[in-house]
């Protein structure tokens, strides 16, 4: 996500399927897709409240799913086998509530598996 996404209080909800959309989301994140991970757990967090903003990262989520819907996991079968593990954090990012944001990723035979 290039911008930051801030909540509102403001009573203009965006009128779209945006909960249907963030879990659709969610199950290709758990299923197939784990690079839009951080990108739908971001949005996520909007859940209760969702403004016109936040519908539109949801459907910038979508068209990026288009645009490379034909790129794929791909295991290496002459690597090495290993089993690498990376993480990272930030600190505090969240501006409304100081909560961070983490994640991680585990690699087999060159590819993501957790």
């Amino acid at each position: 996500m290039s911008s930051r996404l801030v909540s509102s209080d403001a009573a203009t909800k965006v009128d779209a399927p945006f909960r249907e959309a963030v879990g659709a989301l969610m199950h290709l994140t758990t299923a197939t897709r784990p690079d839009i991970a951080f990108s739908v757990g971001y949005v996520s967090r909007f859940m209760e409240n969702p403004q016109e903003e936040h519908w539109v990262a949801v459907k910038r989520i979508f068209r990026y799913l288009q645009g490379t819907k034909m790129h794929g996991i791909c295991y290496k079968p002459n690597a090495k086998i290993g089993f690498r593990g990376y993480s990272d954090a930030d600190w505090a990012g969240d501006l409304a509530d100081r909560k961070s944001t983490s994640g991680y990723i585990f690699m087999l035979l060159g590819a993501p598996v957790s």
